[in-house]
């Protein structure tokens, strides 16, 4: 209890000098020195370099579109710009992932061209081409670590 007691008469007198001191540092006015000025005579400046503007028109700024995100994405696949976007347009920014995983070029997607990376693991990892995995070959299966990103506080 006193303990307490004590600790809140100390943070009221810490409060109290930090009011004093602030009120101390408001009442110090901060001037600017003056500074002597030297006798020298004021010379005319020169006369500012003038072109005969007269009669003669820039070129007008060119005018701003606004553009929102929406419109450029529907222009990104707008390919024909008719301002329609057929079937066609939608899924032709799927044809070049297909065409990736579609190996004999036949257009028909099969179960292992679909699952090449999980079908050419399963191959390298089978070492006796047994078309099983053992404990040891499946542990060769193990995805490799990712390093952990360099700490970049300071």
């Amino acid at each position: 209890m006193i303990r307490g007691l004590l600790g809140g008469l100390a943070a009221l007198m810490l409060v109290a000098a930090g009011v004093f001191w602030w009120q101390g540092r408001a009442e110090t006015a901060f001037e600017a020195p003056v500074l002597p000025v030297a006798d020298a005579p004021e010379e005319e400046p020169e006369d500012l370099p003038s072109a005969d503007a007269e009669g003669l028109m820039g070129a007008a700024p060119p005018e701003a579109t606004a553009m929102g995100r929406e419109t450029r994405r529907f222009n990104l696949v707008d390919k024909d710009r008719d301002n329609r976007i057929s079937r066609t347009e939608m899924l032709s920014q799927r044809a070049k992932a297909f065409r990736k995983l579609d190996q004999d070029g036949n257009n028909l997607l099969t179960f292992e061209e679909w699952a090449f990376a999980t079908v050419d693991k399963f191959k390298t990892a089978d070492a006796d081409a047994n078309l099983f995995l053992t404990r040891e070959e499946f542990a060769t299966t193990r995805p490799k670590d990712k390093p952990k990103p360099k700490c970049s506080c300071k």
